[in-house]
């Protein structure tokens, strides 16, 4: 019996499907937690969310374009971040291109303005029940990535 058969979830695919699998559902779960009012974004808001209330953060997202990995400050935040969610048993993603994902999380409800997409951390609903198929895939997709010594794997989100 295979991992996937015990969980009753399809098996990854090989290659680069692997990846654009996980892309499409990071970009699943992206306007899901949205939706539901489940995601945080911004470092500085990520680390109080984190600091406060660390059980109620069920994943993370980290991204960079190449213009930023220059920024010492913010590669400092991300170590930081990252530490943390190891500790805390935190799934965490990278994705290279804060464009697209601005595309898909949009600019802040609130302002209309738009926010810091450097960290995004997805929260468990106030909802009991609430499982997301695309969470599930990615917990999944993390937890192979880490069977491959890949702690932090770098996520292609879709076109």
């Amino acid at each position: 019996m295979t991992l996937e058969e015990i969980h009753g979830q399809q098996p990854m695919p090989a290659g680069n499907d692997w990846m654009q699998g996980a892309g499409t559902a990071l970009h699943e779960l992206l306007v899901s937690a949205q939706r539901r009012g489940c995601l945080t974004a911004g470092v500085y808001e990520s680390a109080k969310l984190m600091n406060v209330d660390p059980d109620n953060v069920a994943f993370c997202v980290l991204a960079a374009d190449h213009e930023d990995e220059g920024d010492i400050a913010l590669q400092i935040h991300f170590t930081l971040i990252q530490a943390f969610c190891c500790e805390n048993d935190i799934d965490i993603v990278r994705v290279n291109d804060v464009a697209k994902l601005a595309a898909i999380v949009g600019p802040s409800e609130d302002s209309g303005e738009p926010r810091d997409l450097h960290c995004i951390l997805i929260t468990n609903p106030n909802e009991e029940g609430w499982k997301d198929p695309a969470l599930e895939k990615l917990n999944l997709f993390c937890e192979e990535s880490r069977n491959l010594n890949d702690w932090v794997p770098t996520i292609p989100l879709p076109e």
